[in-house]
Protein backbone atom coordinates (compact mmCIF):
# COMPACT_ATOMS: atom_id res chain seq x y z
CA UNK A 1 0.00 0.00 0.00
CA UNK A 2 2.93 2.33 0.40
CA UNK A 3 1.67 2.95 3.93
CA UNK A 4 2.20 -0.03 6.19
CA UNK A 5 -0.01 -1.00 9.14
CA UNK A 6 2.02 -2.44 12.00
CA UNK A 7 -0.53 -2.59 14.81
CA UNK A 8 0.00 -5.70 16.91
CA UNK A 9 -0.07 -7.98 13.85
CA UNK A 10 1.48 -11.43 14.20
CA UNK A 11 0.79 -12.06 17.88
CA UNK A 12 -2.90 -11.31 17.63
CA UNK A 13 -3.07 -13.22 14.35
CA UNK A 14 -1.63 -16.31 16.02
CA UNK A 15 -4.04 -16.08 18.94
CA UNK A 16 -6.89 -15.88 16.46
CA UNK A 17 -5.67 -19.08 14.80
CA UNK A 18 -5.67 -20.83 18.17
CA UNK A 19 -9.17 -19.62 18.96
CA UNK A 20 -10.65 -21.13 15.82
CA UNK A 21 -8.64 -24.36 15.95
CA UNK A 22 -11.11 -25.99 18.32
CA UNK A 23 -13.79 -26.12 15.59
CA UNK A 24 -11.42 -26.26 12.61
CA UNK A 25 -10.81 -30.01 12.88
CA UNK A 26 -14.52 -30.84 12.79
CA UNK A 27 -15.02 -28.51 9.82
CA UNK A 28 -12.19 -30.06 7.79
CA UNK A 29 -13.42 -33.57 8.56
CA UNK A 30 -17.00 -32.67 7.62
CA UNK A 31 -15.92 -31.17 4.30
CA UNK A 32 -13.60 -34.08 3.52
CA UNK A 33 -16.39 -36.60 4.08
CA UNK A 34 -18.79 -34.48 2.02
CA UNK A 35 -16.36 -34.88 -0.90
CA UNK A 36 -15.93 -38.59 -0.11
CA UNK A 37 -12.18 -38.03 0.24
CA UNK A 38 -10.07 -40.41 2.29
CA UNK A 39 -7.24 -38.89 4.30
CA UNK A 40 -4.82 -40.12 1.63
CA UNK A 41 -6.85 -38.57 -1.20
CA UNK A 42 -7.09 -35.20 0.55
CA UNK A 43 -3.36 -35.34 1.26
CA UNK A 44 -2.66 -35.98 -2.42
CA UNK A 45 -5.01 -33.19 -3.56
CA UNK A 46 -3.75 -30.60 -1.09
CA UNK A 47 -0.07 -31.42 -0.70
CA UNK A 48 -0.57 -31.53 3.08
CA UNK A 49 0.78 -34.66 4.76
CA UNK A 50 -1.81 -37.27 5.74
CA UNK A 51 -0.51 -37.29 9.31
CA UNK A 52 -0.95 -33.50 9.57
CA UNK A 53 -4.54 -33.67 8.28
CA UNK A 54 -5.28 -36.39 10.79
CA UNK A 55 -3.87 -34.28 13.62
CA UNK A 56 -5.92 -31.26 12.47
CA UNK A 57 -9.12 -33.29 12.43
CA UNK A 58 -8.40 -34.52 15.97
CA UNK A 59 -7.54 -30.94 17.07
CA UNK A 60 -4.06 -32.04 18.09
CA UNK A 61 -2.27 -29.23 16.24
CA UNK A 62 -2.68 -25.55 15.34
CA UNK A 63 -2.17 -25.49 11.56
CA UNK A 64 -0.52 -22.59 9.79
CA UNK A 65 -2.59 -20.40 7.49
CA UNK A 66 -0.64 -21.86 4.56
CA UNK A 67 -1.89 -25.33 5.49
CA UNK A 68 -5.48 -24.10 5.82
CA UNK A 69 -5.17 -22.40 2.44
CA UNK A 70 -3.97 -25.60 0.74
CA UNK A 71 -6.80 -27.61 2.27
CA UNK A 72 -9.37 -25.00 1.24
CA UNK A 73 -8.09 -25.16 -2.36
CA UNK A 74 -8.34 -28.94 -2.39
CA UNK A 75 -11.87 -28.80 -0.98
CA UNK A 76 -12.83 -26.02 -3.44
CA UNK A 77 -14.06 -23.76 -0.68
CA UNK A 78 -13.06 -20.33 0.59
CA UNK A 79 -10.75 -19.91 3.58
CA UNK A 80 -13.52 -17.95 5.31
CA UNK A 81 -15.83 -20.97 5.16
CA UNK A 82 -13.09 -23.32 6.30
CA UNK A 83 -12.41 -21.10 9.30
CA UNK A 84 -16.10 -20.84 10.15
CA UNK A 85 -18.25 -23.52 11.70
CA UNK A 86 -21.98 -24.04 11.54
CA UNK A 87 -21.88 -25.13 15.18
CA UNK A 88 -20.70 -21.74 16.44
CA UNK A 89 -22.96 -19.02 17.71
CA UNK A 90 -23.74 -16.20 15.24
CA UNK A 91 -20.88 -13.73 15.08
CA UNK A 92 -21.22 -9.98 14.55
CA UNK A 93 -18.48 -7.46 15.25
CA UNK A 94 -18.94 -3.72 14.86
CA UNK A 95 -16.29 -1.02 14.56
CA UNK A 96 -17.42 2.57 15.08
CA UNK A 97 -16.53 5.15 12.46
CA UNK A 98 -14.43 7.05 15.01
CA UNK A 99 -12.44 3.88 15.71
CA UNK A 100 -11.66 3.13 12.05
CA UNK A 101 -7.98 3.97 11.33
CA UNK A 102 -7.36 6.40 8.47
CA UNK A 103 -4.18 6.52 6.38
CA UNK A 104 -3.35 9.55 4.22
CA UNK A 105 -1.15 9.63 1.11
CA UNK A 106 1.90 11.87 1.01
CA UNK A 107 0.10 14.48 -1.13
CA UNK A 108 -2.78 14.56 1.38
CA UNK A 109 -5.36 13.97 -1.36
CA UNK A 110 -6.03 10.27 -0.92
CA UNK A 111 -7.39 8.70 2.26
CA UNK A 112 -7.58 5.02 3.11
CA UNK A 113 -9.96 3.84 5.82
CA UNK A 114 -8.73 0.50 7.16
CA UNK A 115 -11.93 -1.52 7.16
CA UNK A 116 -10.17 -4.89 7.09
CA UNK A 117 -9.98 -7.20 10.08
CA UNK A 118 -6.78 -7.10 12.14
CA UNK A 119 -6.79 -10.92 12.35
CA UNK A 120 -6.33 -11.17 8.56
CA UNK A 121 -3.82 -8.36 8.12
CA UNK A 122 -0.94 -10.77 7.44
CA UNK A 123 -2.59 -12.18 4.32
CA UNK A 124 -5.63 -10.06 3.45
CA UNK A 125 -6.14 -6.31 3.80
CA UNK A 126 -8.94 -4.11 2.53
CA UNK A 127 -9.53 -0.38 2.50
CA UNK A 128 -12.20 2.18 1.68
CA UNK A 129 -10.56 4.72 -0.65
CA UNK A 130 -11.60 8.37 -0.91
CA UNK A 131 -9.59 10.63 -3.19
CA UNK A 132 -9.57 14.20 -4.40
CA UNK A 133 -8.87 14.84 -8.10
CA UNK A 134 -5.17 14.28 -8.70
CA UNK A 135 -4.69 12.32 -5.48
CA UNK A 136 -1.91 9.77 -5.81
CA UNK A 137 -0.70 6.80 -3.76
CA UNK A 138 2.81 5.74 -4.74
CA UNK A 139 3.61 2.37 -3.14
CA UNK A 140 6.62 0.11 -2.91
CA UNK A 141 6.13 -3.57 -3.63
CA UNK A 142 4.63 -5.99 -1.12
CA UNK A 143 5.59 -9.66 -0.72
CA UNK A 144 6.31 -11.53 -3.93
CA UNK A 145 3.14 -12.78 -5.61
CA UNK A 146 0.84 -10.26 -3.91
CA UNK A 147 -2.22 -9.08 -5.83
CA UNK A 148 -4.23 -5.90 -5.34
CA UNK A 149 -7.79 -5.26 -6.52
CA UNK A 150 -9.26 -1.76 -6.94
CA UNK A 151 -13.04 -1.61 -7.44
CA UNK A 152 -14.15 1.90 -8.38
CA UNK A 153 -17.48 3.09 -6.99
CA UNK A 154 -17.35 6.71 -8.20
CA UNK A 155 -15.06 8.91 -10.25
CA UNK A 156 -12.16 7.49 -12.24
CA UNK A 157 -8.84 5.99 -11.21
CA UNK A 158 -5.75 4.80 -12.99
CA UNK A 159 -3.16 2.28 -11.87
CA UNK A 160 0.45 2.27 -13.02
CA UNK A 161 2.57 -0.86 -12.66
CA UNK A 162 5.93 -0.80 -14.40
CA UNK A 163 5.35 0.75 -17.82
CA UNK A 164 1.66 -0.23 -17.95
CA UNK A 165 -1.17 2.19 -17.11
CA UNK A 166 -4.84 1.18 -17.00
CA UNK A 167 -7.93 3.23 -16.09
CA UNK A 168 -11.24 2.26 -14.49
CA UNK A 169 -14.52 4.10 -13.97
CA UNK A 170 -17.41 3.47 -11.56
CA UNK A 171 -18.46 -0.18 -11.68
CA UNK A 172 -15.10 -1.34 -13.05
CA UNK A 173 -12.29 -3.19 -11.27
CA UNK A 174 -8.55 -3.28 -11.82
CA UNK A 175 -6.48 -6.21 -10.53
CA UNK A 176 -2.72 -6.03 -10.64
CA UNK A 177 0.50 -7.35 -9.18
CA UNK A 178 1.51 -5.21 -6.23
CA UNK A 179 4.81 -6.95 -5.45
CA UNK A 180 6.57 -4.16 -7.33
CA UNK A 181 6.21 -0.39 -7.31
CA UNK A 182 2.64 0.58 -8.16
CA UNK A 183 0.82 3.91 -8.28
CA UNK A 184 -2.91 4.54 -7.83
CA UNK A 185 -4.24 7.91 -9.03
CA UNK A 186 -7.61 9.62 -9.01
CA UNK A 187 -7.86 11.12 -12.50
CA UNK A 188 -10.33 13.54 -14.04
CA UNK A 189 -12.01 16.51 -12.41
CA UNK A 190 -14.24 14.66 -9.93
CA UNK A 191 -13.44 13.07 -6.55
CA UNK A 192 -13.26 9.31 -6.55
CA UNK A 193 -14.13 6.44 -4.22
CA UNK A 194 -13.14 2.80 -4.41
CA UNK A 195 -12.68 -0.41 -2.44
CA UNK A 196 -9.10 -1.68 -2.39
CA UNK A 197 -8.25 -5.25 -1.43
CA UNK A 198 -4.68 -6.55 -1.09
CA UNK A 199 -4.09 -10.30 -1.10
CA UNK A 200 -0.64 -11.03 0.29
CA UNK A 201 -0.27 -14.30 -1.61
CA UNK A 202 3.25 -14.94 -0.41
CA UNK A 203 2.13 -14.80 3.20
CA UNK A 204 -0.56 -17.38 2.47
CA UNK A 205 1.52 -19.77 0.40
CA UNK A 206 4.81 -19.84 2.27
Amino acid sequence: MGIETKERGGREFESGAQIISGQLGKTIQRLRKAYNFSLSELAEQSGVAKSIISQIERNETNPTLATIWRLSQALDISIERVLSSGEEEPFIEKTAKADTPILVSEDGKLRLAIVGWIKTVEWLQWYDVQAEPGGELDSEGHQRGSIESLSVTSGEFEVEVGDIIQRAKAGETLRYRCDRRHVVRCVGSEPGTAMMICILKAAVME
